[in-house]
């Protein structure tokens, strides 16, 4: 489990002394590259693409994604709210780390959309970022959700959902 949270304690490491649109250009940059930059021979940087945090485009969206980016969920097992800002088809990570979360009973989780979720604040976790399943979240209205970098993804939030920034809006054109 602590492996999850490596990428969301680099982030914040890096923001520290940064004003706003600092940390917004710092979470782009790591968005699209990711802490581990591989080089490739014409010298580009290779984006990473683990826990919903690919570079590319998420277009055209499945019509069995049900949530999308921006929307207030809470998590049905653990009563925590958090904001959506990013989703993949299926789990998006290394083996290694999917293999202690999901039991033999749960393999069929693994190939299910997930998730990755900033955690409000104000349930008093000292977690700052999720990875989950589709089935393990439901979205929920009127909330508003309380976390350090959530200028960095967001605009604004208009009662329903979050409105996202311009450059994670081109990665989810469709939300």
């Amino acid at each position: 489990m602590l492996l999850f949270a490596l990428p969301a304690q680099y982030l914040i490491s890096q923001w520290y002394g940064t004003d706003s649109a600092e940390r917004i250009q710092i979470t782009e940059r790591n968005w699209y590259y990711g802490e581990n930059k591989t080089k490739s021979s014409d010298n580009e940087a290779k984006p990473h693409s683990y826990l919903a945090e690919s570079a590319h485009v998420h277009s055209p969206k499945p019509e069995y994604i049900k949530f999308r980016v921006g929307q207030v969920i809470i998590h049905r097992r653990f009563g925590y709210s958090g904001v959506i800002v990013g989703w993949d088809v299926k789990a998006s990570t290394p083996e290694e780390q999917l293999q202690p979360r999901y039991p033999p009973v749960k393999q069929d989780l693994k190939d299910t959309p997930h998730y990755q979720i900033l955690i409000n604040k104000a349930n008093g976790s000292g977690k700052s970022t999720a990875y989950v399943p589709e089935e393990e979240i439901t979205v929920i209205m009127g909330l508003e959700v309380y976390h350090p970098d959530m200028e960095t993804y967001f605009s604004g939030y208009d009662g329903s959902k979050y409105i996202m920034q311009p450059w994670l809006k081109k990665l989810y054109p469709h939300d």
